[in-house]
């Protein structure tokens, strides 16, 4: 008798005990997000872009709101838990209150998502980067979790590292936001990145040294392919990404001692794997990468196959399903970002097992990246609806911003220089062709004062206007 009731106490309190510790786990979102250029609206900018006859508080303003949208769209409106942010503008005027982050965190605190704290990189407009260029965006870090320690990592020209531990139901993250050297198809530009991922490696190994199972997230903007090493083969013996920080496919290594970080981009089947668009191809330039630790059963663990893209069809996604990435054209802008932002959900565990290993389904086991990055989906248009210029009868209203974005028929005369630009009743315009090898062509080809037809599609570039030829077949 005695023993069944001991029996029981120990069966309630068994119960208890896993029911409280159930009670105490918890589940949390990560985003990373480039917000293309997040500039405040004081009028000063390190960027041609951003001065204020290009950028106003109307633009401000959209883009404030609009970032806002992107992030209130996860977690019922709540927004994610921790941010990683990209491109957020050093305050060129830093004896203000009210920067762009702190503008930022006031937007989405109107739309009802609140309780950040923000963590800004310490880059400074005071300083330039080792090239002599200066220091205009910066890496933020906005979290509900409390802050333990900041630190921040000056890399070779690039924005500063910012890393920023959390404490998450006693337990220790570190978030590492990243924004290394752009140009991921030049080989010059990854000598730079390698910089930059030694400077990401030497702080992992001093964690690791101490604790090899640490909880560890890697998100920013890395300016590389997460297969750089493929991309730059047979142009680079070693890449930074892969082969200085050791970003790599193989989730089930990093319960050895060969590999102790894992990238998130694997989680996907490759035709998925994308987040912006250049010239035609996806690419993989924001990336999330994890730790070894966050496979244990000690302190946080990753939710299996959770890693998304947020791709919002009719918001920050085009018809076609690419980026809709921000313009200023017009009194108020508009668009998002050239980046989707990528996401990823983890939970603590209490279980205080750093022995014990998830159990995964349909792991990646190896580096089944193709050799070739999946197309991106091209915009169609119409050539027939296409209006023509010599149509329109008030020349200046094409510079009003009620014809931005449109498709025009131009006829006229070549203009003089090497810039592509065309000269239309008294009025010049510049052409800009995306595609290089046909820019090249039509630099060779066209001549001054000849007659020339084409279709292009007028917009703005840093104030001037000018009329875009996407194909070679808009040309006759």
């Amino acid at each position: 008798m005695h023993f069944l009731r001991f029996f029981k106490t120990g069966i309630l309190l068994l119960a208890a005990m896993l029911t409280a510790s159930t009670a105490a786990a918890r589940t949390f979102s990560v985003m990373v997000y480039n917000v293309e250029n997040l500039f405040d609206d004081d009028g000063v900018a390190a960027y041609d872009d951003y001065q204020p006859n290009l950028y106003t508080s109307a633009h401000f303003k959209t883009k404030l709101a609009n970032i806002s949208r992107v992030v209130g769209s996860m977690e019922g409106g709540r927004g994610p838990d921790i941010i990683l942010f990209q491109e957020i503008e050093v305050d060129q005027t830093p004896d203000r209150v009210d920067s762009a982050e702190k503008q930022l965190l006031a937007a989405l605190k109107a739309r009802g998502m609140t309780g950040y704290t923000v963590v800004s990189g310490s880059d400074s407009a005071r300083d330039q980067y080792e090239d002599g260029k200066p220091r205009a965006v910066k890496c933020v870090v906005f979290t509900r979790f409390p802050v333990r320690k900041v630190r921040n990592h000056a890399t070779l020209n690039a924005r500063n590292i910012l890393e920023v531990e959390l404490e998450i139901d006693g337990a220790r993250l570190h978030v590492f936001d990243n924004h290394w050297k752009s140009g991921a198809g030049d080989p010059e530009m990854e000598k730079i990145r390698i910089a930059n991922a030694r400077t990401l490696r030497s702080r992992l190994d001093g964690i690791l040294r101490n604790d090899p199972h640490a909880d560890i997230i890697l998100g920013g903007d890395f300016n590389s392919q997460y297969n750089q090493s493929r991309v730059m083969k047979g142009r680079m013996t070693t890449t930074a990404l892969n082969g200085v920080l050791g970003s790599q496919g193989n989730e089930l290594a990093i319960r050895g001692d060969k590999a102790d970080l894992y990238n998130l981009w694997f989680e996907l089947p490759p035709a998925q794997r994308g987040s912006d668009v250049y010239r035609g191809e996806w690419g993989t330039l924001i990336q999330m990468i994890i730790s070894r630790g966050l496979y244990d059963f000690k302190g946080v663990q990753y939710v299996d196959n959770s890693f998304a893209v947020l791709r919002l069809k009719g918001i920050n996604a085009t018809p076609e399903g690419t980026p809709l990435r921000w313009s200023s054209e017009g009194k108020a802008g508009s668009g998002f970002s050239d980046h989707f932002p990528v996401y990823a959900l983890f939970r603590t565990v209490k279980d205080n097992r750093p022995d014990k290993w998830m159990k995964l389904e349909n792991p990646s086991t190896s580096d089944d990246s193709p050799s070739q990055p999946p197309k991106a989906p091209e915009k169609t248009y119409d050539l027939t609806t296409a209006i023509r210029l010599s149509d329109v009868a008030d020349q200046a209203a094409l510079r009003s911003g009620s014809f931005n974005g449109k498709l025009m028929r131009v006829e006229g005369r070549i203009g003089k220089g090497r810039r592509l630009s065309v000269d239309v009743k008294g009025s010049t315009w510049e052409v800009w062709v995306p595609e290089p090898a046909l820019r090249e062509k039509l630099r060779s080809q066209w001549h001054e004062g000849e007659s020339v037809s084409f279709f292009g599609i007028l917009g703005q570039f840093k104030g001037t206007w000018q009329f875009t030829i996407e194909r070679a077949d808009w040309i006759r």
